[in-house]
């Protein structure tokens, strides 16, 4: 058993942390809003009122948090991690980030002795409930073998991907993969029925011909079915938009991501911040000038 701190109980974090407390480990917990961590509680953690807090009474800290700010802020702030760590902590960042972010809070971690990983993980919502998670740890080696058990409450697909970053950058080229290919099959619904061709006859093709890899997620398409996903519009164009940003950081173009990046931008500026990633398709149809 390991004591561990957990911060971010958002609707992925809460589920992992629940976790991981069912696994037998002591947990502290922290979030800006107390109420995410009453069933937490509950199931026996303990609440810390700030991450400074939660790093002095842990041997290893989680975070899940939305991005590169918020993990830059809950390490370095006032009152974050750094300032309640004791040398030889070890921290797994569960967020998505960028490798260069990563790599320089490693840096500030390290000036304090306290490890810190990138752990990116995927599979959503359901596969935080279900701990069937993909984590991407990028870091030390030693470290991540001490706390694999953690990390498999969480998950059942545990990847050392290889030094600081490696990580993140996984989890982002999967990402830009698999959002990508949905504002693709937005593009290509809508030029279906601006030209007149049924979409369901369409996705009826689809489904069984060279295209059938990408539209799976065709029927909650035309269904419309864009509120209350586990996975908001808002992170889909974060996560792309990281992706952008590592190819410009490396010098490489990327004019897919950026095409997809932009499409869910537009959607965003639209209204559509807390709907799916598919509901691309009501901006890029009101750009068409098409109805439905």
């Amino acid at each position: 058993m390991s004591d561990v701190g957990f911060i971010g109980v958002g609707k992925i974090g809460n589920p992992m942390c629940a976790n991981v407390i069912k696994g037998g480990h002591r947990v502290v917990v922290h979030d800006l809003v107390e109420e995410h961590a009453a069933n937490l509680i509950e199931l026996g953690a303990i609440w810390a009122e700030t991450p400074a807090q939660v790093a002095s009474q842990s041997e290893v800290v989680l975070t899940s948090l939305p991005g590169p700010p918020e993990v830059t802020a809950v390490l370095r702030g006032a009152d974050g991690i750094l300032d309640g760590a004791e040398p030889g902590l070890v921290c797994f960042d569960l967020s998505t980030n960028l490798p260069s972010t990563v790599k320089m809070l490693a840096e500030r971690a390290a000036e304090r002795g306290v490890v810190f990983h990138d752990s990116p993980v995927s599979n959503g919502v359901q596969g935080a409930i279900d701990a069937t998670l993909a984590v991407m740890v990028g870091g030390e080696q030693a470290s991540f073998e001490k706390y694999k058990p953690v990390l498999e409450c969480i998950g059942n697909n545990v990847f050392h991907m290889g030094e600081l970053g490696m990580g993140a950058l996984t989890k982002i080229i999967n990402n830009m993969v698999s959002i990508s290919s949905i504002q693709l099959l937005v593009e290509a619904t809508v030029i279906a029925e601006a030209a007149g061709l049924e979409a369901e006859r369409a996705y009826e093709v689809m489904s069984v011909a060279s295209a059938q890899s990408y539209v799976g997620n065709m029927p909650t398409l035309l269904e419309r079915d864009f509120d209350d996903p586990s996975f908001f519009l808002k992170w889909a164009a974060k996560d792309v938009s990281l992706a952008v940003q590592v190819a410009r950081e490396q010098g490489i173009p990327s004019p897919m991501a950026s095409a997809a990046s932009d499409m869910l931008n537009r959607a965003k500026n639209r209204g559509h911040d807390l709907k799916s990633p598919m509901a691309t398709l009501l901006s890029t149809e009101e750009d068409a000038g098409v109805s439905n």
